[in-house]
């Protein structure tokens, strides 16, 4: 098992517990998969809780926007903004270059 600077440092300001039942089945699957990565049971525990949890927020995060910001982004999709001067020019340059 190899173990990096911050993982030492981030075992060393452990200082909560977590507790949870678990059926004989799960703990088999889980001893398993740690063995198969090299590492403990804890932690691939963590590791991989950590991952869900930050997957999960970043779902949440991307997914979640304020009234606010709806009602900004739905009037956006309705009511486009008429395209500015760069971006008229843009047009006319690709269609000179493109021939169209």
């Amino acid at each position: 098992m190899v173990t990096t600077e911050n993982d030492t440092a981030e075992k060393a300001s452990r200082s909560e517990r977590l507790e949870a039942r678990i059926s004989k089945q799960q703990k088999a699957l889980f001893v398993r998969a740690a063995t198969v990565q090299g590492r403990s049971l804890t932690d691939f525990l963590f590791a991989s809780v950590q991952e869900a949890a930050e997957r999960a927020l970043r779902a949440h995060d991307v997914l979640t926007l304020s009234e606010r910001e709806r009602k900004i982004f739905v009037e956006a999709l309705v009511k486009p903004a008429a395209p500015g001067k760069t971006l008229r020019q843009a047009v006319k340059h690709y269609k000179h270059r493109a021939g169209i």
